[in-house]
């Protein structure tokens, strides 16, 4: 696995160069989201869409 300045740096590189900091932020966090989804994946730490489910409507409480 890449060291997190080079993902890092990686994204930032491949941004338009009139990409905002706010853009750019959103990039990185989004790229992060996914390798923690992933991680999860290969852990096998999910849960099904009903437990989903569950959680969602008990936040609406």
């Amino acid at each position: 696995m890449a060291k997190a300045k080079e993902v890092m740096a990686k994204i930032i590189q491949e941004q338009p160069e009139d990409a905002s900091y706010e853009e750019i932020m959103r990039e990185l966090a989004f790229e992060r989201m996914i390798e923690r989804g992933l991680d999860d994946s290969r852990k096998d730490k999910l849960i099904n869409n009903e437990e989903m489910e569950q959680r969602i409507r008990s936040w609406q409480k």
